[in-house]
């Protein structure tokens, strides 16, 4: 994957903008400085911006670097992780539920994810200016607001409640749901519900799901599979779990496969600059080698032997039976300073710069579990059970299909999902939506579950820390901006 860059001058209000493409047949790095208005009369530059827009998950807040990182945020917090003591202690004020407006281990989304919506607005702020038409215009317009869709869920999920968390969730307050390009804007105000966010969150996915027409080959662009599976995500947190099946049996129709086990180590150990395999993927925050974008390093590096910084949670590791093909995917049993772990190795790529993978965003397996779960809880727990036992079957080397019912159905399922999603940014939002507290094992962090224990070991389902601080530059910045209870 290679690198485009356009800086766009916007003579009105004397800035620069940085749009970077994501194209592998270019060779080499270019620059244009122009003015925006002659930049965006070309149909490739469209192409561009848009892929300028992806280019933003990969920014520090949202899939980089260490601090902060949405690729461990969501798994430190709860009790999948636990801090080592032979760490740089990165995230550990965040794993110790010490939030606040001022760090950007929970602040740091924040404004990693208006960056990107500020661009997918970009973009749309041009679609009607004649330059691109058919179905050109429509995928691009479709992207746009599908990505524009996800971001504001992102943020959403984290600094407001979800609907599901409480009696009241859905009328509290939301989030800014920006819908225009206007990057210097200091007016802006949280003046929505949480329950109106999210329709403004499903309008816009409809929309795309309506009008996308470029198949899922690039799983780095947002298809019309990928699209489906996204609202079956947001329509789970949204409690609508008839439109949670809705849309996973659509994603499953066009994307049935939830990786085979065959390729399930291969999804996620092969760096893109191979030949790699991406059976179950719907989008990816695509990351090659040449970026040196060390997504992996969050959670470990290699300084000859792996340090990490965290380590799976002994309960959690041990929940994983040998047969299970997901053991040997996600860690690695080995010694760092005389001290045996269980690291988290499931971005540590193979074959390649160590630490640079793709980001599975979204995965058919997800889809499939959100489906399971909306099916149990409309009382059809044999579909919910076919769907459990599928994904059994695909991970387990040897398995009997199970025969769960009631709660203990319920329970099955909520368990494969967090095996299956472990270290993907569920855990976190899954325990939220559920109402459910914290509650970590009070193991260590060596291999067999000694060493010493978090320091917190429990957070209450009602707490207010729950909700993310709004980071006080923000609001520095923009008064309007309304900061969370008990910040």
């Amino acid at each position: 994957m290679k690198k485009n860059i356009i800086k766009i001058s916007f003579a009105a209000l004397t800035a620069f903008v940085t749009l970077t493409s994501c194209d592998r047949n270019l060779d080499q790095v270019s620059s244009i400085n122009e003015p925006v208005e002659q930049a965006m009369d070309r149909p490739e530059s469209f192409r561009q911006a848009l892929d300028g827009a992806y280019t933003s998950l990969k920014g520090a807040g949202y899939y980089n670097g260490d601090t902060g990182s949405q690729l461990i945020m969501g798994d430190l917090t709860t009790d999948n992780l636990i801090r080592t003591a032979s760490g740089r202690n990165s995230n550990f004020a965040a794993s110790n539920f010490e939030f606040s407006s001022d760090n950007s281990q929970t602040t740091g989304l924040y404004s990693a994810a208006y960056l990107a919506i500020s661009r997918a607005n970009f973009v749309l702020s041009h679609i009607n200016n004649g330059v691109l038409s058919g179905a050109q215009k429509t995928n691009v317009e479709a992207e746009a607001r599908a990505l524009r869709a996800i971001v504001h869920f992102d943020i959403v999920r984290a600094y407001s409640q979800i609907p599901t968390q409480s009696a009241g969730a859905k009328n509290s307050i939301g989030i800014y749901y920006s819908e225009k390009y206007s990057p210097l804007s200091n007016t802006a105000s949280r003046n929505l519900t949480v329950e109106q966010v999210y329709d403004k969150i499903i309008a816009d996915l409809l929309f795309a799901a309506d009008n996308i027409t470029q198949n899922d080959a690039d799983k780095g662009r947002m298809s019309k599979a990928a699209i489906y599976g996204l609202l079956s995500r947001v329509n789970l947190y949204k409690g609508d779990y008839a439109n949670t099946i809705k849309y996973g049996e659509l994603a499953l129709g066009l994307s049935p496969s939830i990786t085979a086990m065959d390729n399930f180590t291969r999804i996620w150990k092969e760096n893109e600059g191979l030949a790699k395999i991406t059976d179950g993927v719907l989008f990816q925050v695509s990351n090659a080698p040449a970026e040196s974008n060390t997504v992996g390093s969050a959670y470990n590096q290699a300084v000859p032997n792996l340090r990490s910084e965290f380590v799976v949670d002994y309960d959690l590791y041990t929940a994983y039976t040998a047969n299970d093909v997901r053991k040997s995917a996600y860690f690695t049993t080995s010694i760092y300073s005389g001290e045996k772990y269980n690291h988290v190795t499931k971005y540590a790529g193979n074959g390649g710069p160590a630490n640079i993978v793709p980001i599975k965003y979204l995965r058919s397996a997800e889809v499939l579990l959100n489906t399971a779960e909306a099916h149990y809880r409309l009382g059809n727990p044999a579909s919910a059970l076919t769907l459990l036992n599928k994904l059994r079957n695909e991970r387990y080397s040897s398995f009997t299909p199970g025969t769960e019912a009631g709660q203990a159905l319920l329970d099955a399922i909520l368990k494969e999902r967090r095996l299956e999603l472990a270290f993907e940014n569920d855990r976190w939002y899954t325990l939220k939506r559920l109402g459910l507290s914290v509650q970590r094992s009070g193991k260590g962090d060596i291999f067999d579950g000694t060493g010493a224990p978090a320091v917190k070991q429990t957070l209450a389902a009602g707490s207010t820390k729950w909700q993310w601080p709004i980071p006080i530059t923000a609001i520095q910045a923009n008064p309007n901006i309304k900061q969370n209870d008990g910040y």
